[in-house]
């Protein structure tokens, strides 16, 4: 059966067509490119457009249900003459900055043990993790639990071992409710460093400690000299993330305390979602949010000098 010349001529161009396309799209560039846009995509609508609509929130005064008015920097010279947010600014330090303390302590403790071979080792590794691994909310009812002034189980220890008379109120006390979340958020946030510790000490060569032992190197000096230089970069990494993360830290403090009491444990995040979204005061509830920016910002920007230099 022979084709027909006009039937030739239809598909000769649809042919060259496709394969034109085909080439185009093969491109390693355009591949690439190809390859970035889910990604890209999906960055521009759930985080740049979520911002930069935050930004512009931060210049309105604009309440629910209602249209905004241009208020330029107003907001942020509002909260500035506010007592409550230079308390807010100061519990949100202190809380990250001891919790990111503890962490680091406990997570690279936590990695050293894990690197170590033993038996059991896979199963410690996994019950090790289960505080990251346990959804926020369903931790944070446990722990309500455990610190609750009538049932709290340490309550119970510390009066059955004779050491108090009677029990806490650990989140109805200002200074107990904020030690009270620095403990949790540690307990949470641990298994994150130490994992990712894990991973930076299991790219040690063992010839290095070998070598130092020859050398006459104690423990403490191996720990020193060989380990921390090796894994610097991926806890600098890590403890910047860890930051970010603490700095937002919203579930855990509002299941809690719900910033209580009397305000001594609203962070950034609480506080921003009460204003915004109980008193329905939009703008400055995004002015809130973005004051963190600046000191967030020059963090980011200092670790990453240093660990570029580095």
């Amino acid at each position: 059966m022979s084709v027909r010349p006009a039937t030739l001529a239809r598909t000769a161009p649809v042919s060259a067509g496709r394969s034109a396309l085909r080439s185009f799209l093969e491109r390693e560039g355009i591949f690439g490119w190809l390859m970035l846009a889910p990604g890209v995509l999906f960055l521009l609508a759930f985080v740049a457009y979520p911002f930069f609509y935050g930004i512009f929130l931060s210049l309105e005064d604009r309440r629910v249900a209602s249209p905004g008015t241009f208020v330029g920097f107003a907001n942020f010279v509002t909260l500035a003459h506010d007592a409550v947010f230079w308390q807010v600014v100061r519990n949100t330090f202190i809380y990250v900055t001891v919790t990111t303390v503890l962490k680091l302590a406990g997570g690279l403790g936590m990695a050293l043990v894990m690197n170590q071979a033993f038996r059991g080792r896979n199963l410690v590794r996994a019950f090790l993790l289960l505080p990251f691994i346990v959804p926020t909310a369903l931790s944070t009812v446990a722990w309500m639990w455990i610190l609750d002034p009538t049932f709290s189980v340490v309550n119970w220890l510390l009066v059955h071992g004779k050491l108090i008379t009677s029990g806490y109120s650990f989140l109805g006390n200002a200074t107990l409710a904020m030690g009270s979340l620095i403990v949790v958020n540690t307990w949470r946030g641990m298994p994150f460093y130490g994992i990712t510790l894990l991973a930076g000490l299991q790219t040690i060569s063992y010839e290095l400690y070998e070598a130092a032992a020859i050398d006459g190197a104690t423990g403490v000096q191996r720990f020193l000299y060989v380990t921390l230089p090796v894994i610097k970069p991926v806890l600098i990494i890590v403890t910047m993330f860890s930051v970010i993360f603490t700095f937002g830290d919203f579930q855990l403090i509002y299941a809690l305390t719900h910033g209580g009491p009397a305000n001594a444990t609203h962070v950034f995040s609480t506080w921003s979602f009460d204003i915004g979204m109980s008193a329905g005061q939009l703008g400055m509830g995004a002015a809130v949010a973005l004051a963190i920016l600046p000191a967030l910002a020059l963090l980011i920007v200092a670790l990453t000098l240093y660990l570029r230099r580095e």
